[in-house]
Order: C-alpha cells, then sequence, then structure tokens
C-alpha cells in the first residue's frame, strides 16, 4: 500500500483529490493538511510513513514548492506530484529541478489523475527490484515512442465519431459547453461523449473548468482553446 499525503488549503479541492485517491486500488490517504507547516509535522513524525505527496503549489500566503528543498536536504526518499494551477514555465521548471515525478495542472481530468498515480505504482515497483534490464530504465524514463510511431486513438474510440465531435466543437467558437450540451447536439451517449472530451483536453486542445455545485459531482465545462484550431483539425480530422 502507498502511503499519501495531501497538501491544499482548500478544502474542497482537498476532498476531492481525496475522494479520486480512494478509486484506485493500492493507494492509501495518510492525511489531509493545509499548510506546509502542519506538512512538515507529518513528515517529521516517526510513526507515519508518506511514500507520496499530492502537491498544490498556489497556498495562502506560501508557495507549495517552498517544501521541496527541506525534503532532498534531509535526504527523504518521499516522493512528489504536483496538482496546481500554476502552468508558468519557471514554476514548472523548478519543481522538475527537485525532482518532482509528475505535475498535473488544474483542472484535470480523474483519468490523469488515475494515470499518474498508476505510474508512479509502476515505477515504484520497478525500483524494489535488484537489478534493472534497460526496458526497466526506458519505463522509469517513461520513455515516449517517437513520431515515426504514430498517434494512435486509446481503445473506444473512432476517427468517424471524433471527426464529428471536432466539427460541433468547431462550430462554438469560444463558448464552454458540458458534455449533456454535445451529448444532445451530436446524438451520442453522454458516456461515449465524456471519452472524446477526455482525450481533447489531454491533447491540449481543449481547456477545462469545474463549476462546483451546492449539491452533487462538479460539472466540467470545456472550450477550445484558442491557438488550438489548427491542432484540432489534425487530431480529428486524420487522413
Amino acid at each position: 500500500m502507498i502511503n499519501v499525503l495531501i497538501i491544499d488549503d482548500d478544502p474542497m479541492v482537498a476532498e476531492l483529490n481525496k475522494y479520486y485517491l480512494s478509486q484506485v486500488s493500492g493507494f492509501h490517504c495518510q492525511a489531509t493538511v493545509a499548510t506546509l507547516a502542519q506538512a512538515r509535522a507529518v513528515l517529521a513524525d516517526a510513526n507515519v510513513t508518506v511514500d507520496l505527496v499530492l502537491l498544490d503549489i498556489y497556498m495562502q500566503q506560501e508557495n507549495g514548492l517552498d517544501l521541496l528543498p527541506g525534503l532532498r536536504e534531509l535526504g527523504e526518499k518521499t516522493d512528489v506530484i504536483i496538482i496546481s494551477s500554476a502552468s508558468d514555465v519557471d514554476t514548472v521548471q523548478r519543481a522538475l529541478h527537485y525532482g518532482v515525478v509528475d505535475y498535473l495542472i488544474k483542472p484535470f481530468q480523474f483519468t490523469r489523475f488515475k494515470e499518474a498515480l498508476n505510474n508512479y505504482q509502476q515505477q515504484s515497483q520497478i525500483l524494489a527490484q535488484r537489478e534493472f534490464s534497460q526496458s526497466d530504465v526506458d519505463s522509469l524514463l517513461r520513455r515516449q515512442p517517437s513520431s515515426s510511431e504514430g498517434k494512435k486513438l486509446p481503445k473506444g474510440l473512432t476517427a468517424i465519431t471524433l471527426s464529428t465531435v471536432c466539427e460541433w466543437i468547431e462550430q462554438q467558437h469560444d463558448g464552454e459547453f458540458s458534455t449533456d450540451n454535445l451529448a444532445n447536439a451530436i446524438g451520442i451517449s453522454r458516456v461515449s461523449c465524456r471519452k472524446y472530451l477526455i482525450y481533447l483536453a489531454e491533447s491540449g486542445i481543449l481547456g477545462t473548468r469545474i463549476l462546483y455545485g451546492t449539491t452533487g459531482r462538479p460539472v466540467y465545462l470545456y472550450q477550445l482553446k484558442p491557438d488550438a484550431i489548427a491542432m484540432l483539425k489534425e487530431y480529428c480530422r486524420p487522413a
């Protein structure tokens, strides 16, 4: 079991991350804290084991990245996944410099969250070995297929339906829309629509905003990124 510490000063976001974590097998939420002082106290507790930290950056009067130097200087083996709205080059580069194992930009989809945790779990299993093969090292470094290998759609997605989805999105110009809006417009199931929207969001074509209501689950609103029209055509109208 991988023990996780969640650091986020927004109680609603912390609870959402805790809920997401509970949906991934092999992970346990050890604690949630709202300040770096609280985080350091948990990490310093000899009776508490923390293997992985889910760390926010923009916190009240604090920068989450300030936690990282102390972890490395003390030789802590605790790993860190950033979960933050911070997307500027300097912040991302600084996080990578300190060796974070992944970086999720808010708002994100559960599938991306699960992917980050599954990748970490796989890396942990590889690192538990005494000796590595080249394929093990490649997996640890997350070697990506070369461009000559081409892009393949995820299982369950078809080029024809993707083209239909993209054509409808183009017509929305710069307006936001939900999964229900798309499903009602093109006549396919909400579940199927969500798969295509998640794919486009993870490809960098759609921006995502989470609308929190007073009851029920949050609603995801999507919007075509201003600079992604050409990319939309490249991804969605394969030859």
